[in-house]
């Protein structure tokens, strides 16, 4: 036994509002014996302040751990006489911030405890609770983290509506954020619209919505709010816009490839212009698309595609060429097979291993046969082609600005293209002005020869209320985003070991 007065102070300060009669270290653990001081004490019903004791009780309760070893504490509480006439005759006293009625673990303990748990849940808390010597098992800890209240929250003036998979392709929810806050306010079970429709109804106040182009979501807000301002989030029309730009760049790459390797020939490709050449025999007779698909025993989606190219052109594609390791001598390779057309595959392979080649003869013989040696360019995919013309030409290098200048300006329609997409990321910047601008932007759109364009164009069209409040409000969706990213870390660490329940609770206390 050792004098309890020396470490109280520093140690043991945190149980100041006790006094500490003894502290005894018993090797794994040390056990403290405390009780409550002689000061009046209230009743809890009444309020009446009292210090007449009707007899002693003894708690033990749980305390932050030192060094690495757990505290017990035996508390001795008293049991008190009410005085006031009528009201309870007893009464045990607590001490408020240190116990809590029923509890095995003071307070700074339960609060250390739920700071864990709150980030990791069970499993994984259990496990790190270890090293403080703060035994609790994962259902304990599960058990912690759904008794802890959910943080309340009024009906915000402007919601922020996204979904999530449970389940990617079988089951979803829906997260709702207050977009001026960021704060989280509840997650739904699915996303049909009646499930929001039902959740509007019953929080009026709702002023304004911001979504992505989900028309679901956007029937829900019409059935339940029809006054509410719709807002189409402008991340979601860039990216909606970059994927048909991604698709025309494709349907364009005799306009764009024509210096580098030679685009896709053979079997395959003869099959695709053939395929086109009979989609297009049976829609200039009249013959409707789904009937098209029954005929030639192909998808809708194929036909659709088909139709859609003006050109047989427009069904050729880049070939998609990987790195290799042929690609740094591609220049020596050039100027040797200029100089001399006909010098041996063997020469040129001893050459290049000189320089340092490491490859194969196979891999410099398919790279020759493919025709990259003689391309006035290495090849380039229709996805870079892509980032090049939705990039800022501000922040490109100088040689990647000059290809974008080379790509747009192969032909009309991908100077038409790289127009449209930067007048477009002018609208991006919200401005009471963009209305007007983004008509304007339509009805060029419309007559210019994109049908992949036009697609984006028609979903415009139709949501054009919601676009016209994305590119004039200052909202975003960036923080229901930003929730649905916590929200994969949070599946990640519990998936498939606990139910919509827990994952809504962990979804709201973030």
């Amino acid at each position: 036994m050792i004098d309890a007065t020396v470490p109280v102070s520093t140690v043991f300060a945190g149980l100041s509002p006790l006094i500490v009669q003894d502290v005894v270290d018993e090797g794994d653990r040390i056990r403290l014996r405390v009780r409550t001081p002689d000061d009046p004490s209230s009743c809890p019903d009444c309020g009446t302040a009292t210090r007449s004791v009707h007899g002693y009780h003894q708690r033990i309760v749980t305390d932050v751990s030192v060094d690495a070893r757990p505290v017990v504490l035996v508390v001795r509480v008293r049991r008190l006489v009410c005085p006031t006439p009528g009201c309870r005759r007893t009464f045990r006293e607590q001490i408020p911030g240190l116990l809590r009625r029923y509890q095995r673990r003071t307070v700074r303990l339960a609060t250390q405890i739920t700071a864990v748990i709150k980030e990791l849940a069970g499993r994984a808390a259990a496990r790190t609770l270890q090293v403080p010597a703060i035994p609790v098992t994962r259902f304990t800890a599960l058990r912690m983290l759904l008794a802890l209240p959910l943080p309340l929250a009024g009906t915000p003036r402007v919601l922020g509506v996204d979904d999530f998979s449970l389940r990617k392709g079988a089951s979803y929810a829906t997260i709702l954020i207050d977009v001026e806050t960021n704060q989280r306010i509840d997650v739904l079970p699915g996303r049909k619209a009646e499930t929001l429709a039902a959740w509007l109804r019953a929080h009026p106040g709702v002023e304004i919505v911001c979504r992505d182009g989900s028309t679901t979501y956007a029937q829900a807000i019409r059935d339940a709010l029809p006054d509410a301002v719709q807002v189409s989030d402008r991340w979601h029309l860039w990216n909606g816009l970059g994927e048909a730009v991604r698709k025309e760049v494709g349907a364009h790459s005799s306009c764009w490839a024509k210096h580098g390797p030679p685009l896709q020939v053979g079997s395959r490709a003869a099959t695709t212009l053939e395929r086109r050449r009979r989609v297009h025999d049976l829609v200039d007779a009249g013959v409707g698309l789904l009937e098209t698909a029954r005929r030639l025993q192909l998808s809708l989606n194929t036909v659709k595609r088909y139709a859609r190219a003006s050109e047989p052109e427009r069904m050729r594609r880049a070939p998609q060429y990987r790195p290799t390791l042929v690609d740094p001598y591609r220049d020596h390779l050039r100027a040797r097979r200029e100089q001399d057309p006909a010098v041996p595959l063997q020469t040129l392979l001893a050459e290049i291993k000189e320089l340092g080649y490491t490859g194969s003869q196979n891999l410099l013989y398919r790279y020759i046969n493919q025709g990259r040696v003689e391309a006035d360019r290495p090849a380039i995919s229709a996805r870079r082609v892509t980032r090049l013309l939705l990039s800022n030409p501000d922040q490109l290098q100088n040689a990647d600005r000059e290809l974008a200048v080379q790509l747009s300006a192969g032909r009309t329609q991908m100077t038409t293209l790289a127009t449209a997409v930067r007048d477009f990321a002018a609208l991006l910047k919200p401005d009471p002005e963009n209305t007007e601008l983004l008509d304007s932007w339509i009805t060029v759109v419309r007559e210019a020869d994109l049908p992949h364009l036009h697609s984006f164009r028609t979903g415009l069209d139709q949501d054009r209320a919601a676009v016209h409040a994305g590119l004039t409000l200052p909202y975003h969706h960036g923080g229901t985003e930003g929730v649905n990213t916590k929200t994969k870390l949070i599946k990640r660490q519990m998936y498939g070991r606990a139910g919509f329940t827990l994952l809504r609770h962990r979804i709201l206390l973030g």
